[in-house]
């Protein structure tokens, strides 16, 4: 009990230490709202020529761009992506984004498991959160492997609601890495490949893809609930 007291203290001064400061500090308030604004727009070339001005350092801020769209619920990480299979190369692309997904997830999962509920509607908002838990209560542990496998759904409000229930990080984070990474290669290798209007269009194809298989694994799911 005492750890988990000292958990929650230390993780909620981490939090008001990054508030304050994005409050305070102009240039990191411009900055931040600027980064905000690429994701929200989809603006890909605004996001890559910002990623490439920090040189060598690019990778690492690609890496903490995909933990901040994490925790900043419900930005699309798509972007970050296609950012890095056209920056990177489609294979290293992969590996970052797939290693800094997972790194939000876990962010997330711990930010709601020690800070509670109330924290995390304030990240997020309380609807969308009542949403994904319905959908937790629906599906289940199939719930991870749906969330991740379509691209439009949010992926951190899913981390945050995982956080809230009884299911174990481990299982969590095992469950995220495998449902993530299939999409994250495809991703990348249409992000490293295609460009404006292709892009586009590919992006079209593979989300009616994916919802082909969320339709195929929820009607699975009922179709488990009806046998027992």
């Amino acid at each position: 009990m005492k750890k988990s007291k000292k958990t929650f203290w230390i993780t909620l001064v981490i939090i008001l230490i990054f508030s304050s400061v994005y409050l305070l500090v102009p240039t990191i308030n411009q900055s931040i709202n600027k980064i905000i604004k690429y994701f929200t727009e989809l603006d890909l070339n605004g996001l890559k020529s910002y990623i490439l001005s920090f040189g060598i350092l690019a990778p690492v801020i690609s890496f903490l761009l995909m933990i901040l769209q994490s925790v900043v619920a419900p930005l699309p990480a798509f972007i970050i992506t296609f950012s890095n299979a056209a920056l990177f190369g489609w294979i290293n692309g992969a590996i970052l984004s797939w290693t800094s997904a997972m790194a939000g997830a876990a962010m997330c999962f711990f930010i709601s498991k020690f800070l509670g509920r109330n924290i995390v509607e304030r990240l997020t908002s309380k609807l969308a959160l009542k949403s994904v838990d319905e959908f937790f209560e629906k599906y289940g542990k199939h719930t991870i492997l749906i969330a991740r496998l379509l691209p439009f759904m949010s992926f951190d409000l899913v981390s945050y609601a995982a956080g809230l229930t009884s299911m174990s990080f481990i299982s969590f984070f095992i469950a995220t890495g495998i449902g993530q990474l299939p999409a994250t290669i495809v991703y990348s290798y249409v992000g490293g490949m295609l460009t404006g209007g292709s892009k586009l269009m590919m992006m079209g194809i593979l989300t009616l893809f994916a919802i082909s298989i969320l339709i195929y694994l929820i009607k699975k799911v009922c179709n488990d609930k009806i046998k027992y």
